[in-house]
């Protein structure tokens, strides 16, 4: 489990999300991501769109994981290296929809930047000590974006009624987050697991 200080982070981004989900639907409006407002120069879009939810259901599946990848990997990084990895990976997903999605108009939700938080937490622990925990997360992954890409999303995650699964997200952020963990690795020296 990752020491105290490495919550930080997360329960900031935990807290940031529920207070704007709590703000109701007109932040919503104006803060997710539409691509018509981003191109006419509403480039905050391109961050808040991640923060903001569409229903209570997909709130919580995206607290659940900012707990998961920080229970999980949370020591792999310093806080300021995982606020790059959020970052980057936000970033990847949004030049992911612009240049490669033109389809889509708006979009809400952390997955995306998620995805790119557990495919770098992946790298860091896989470079240390490809443990069977770490192998079976990483083959989940991968397992769960190949379905996306030639399936769609998977059951249990096919959105509400009012809100679709953008799976394209997903893989654009693991791409970013995955380069950026990289990136960190190499620059830095190679650290002993924590007992």
């Amino acid at each position: 489990m990752p020491k105290t200080t490495h919550w930080r982070l997360p329960a900031i981004v935990a807290a940031l999300l529920v207070l704007l989900h709590l703000a109701g639907g007109e932040p919503l409006q104006a803060l997710r991501y539409e691509r018509a407002a981003v191109l006419a120069g509403e480039w905050w879009r391109l961050l808040t769109g991640h923060l903001v939810h569409g229903d209570l259901a997909h709130l919580g599946w995206n607290l659940g994981g900012v707990l998961l990848v920080w229970w999980l990997f949370g020591d792999e990084y310093t806080n300021p290296q995982w606020l790059l990895i959020l970052l980057v990976s936000t970033a990847a997903v949004d030049i992911g929809f612009l240049w490669l999605e033109p389809e889509v108009d708006w979009y809400v939700g952390f997955s995306g930047t998620l995805h790119g938080c557990l495919a770098a937490g992946l790298a860091a622990s896989l470079r240390r000590d490809a443990d069977w925990l770490t192998l079976g997360v990483t083959a989940l992954l991968a397992a769960k974006l190949a379905w996306e890409y030639f399936a769609g999303p998977l059951p249990l995650t096919g959105g509400s009624i009012s809100l679709p699964v953008i799976h394209e997200a997903h893989a654009y952020g693991a791409i970013g987050g995955l380069l950026c963990g990289l990136a960190i690795l190499r620059v830095r020296p190679e650290r002993a697991r924590p007992l």
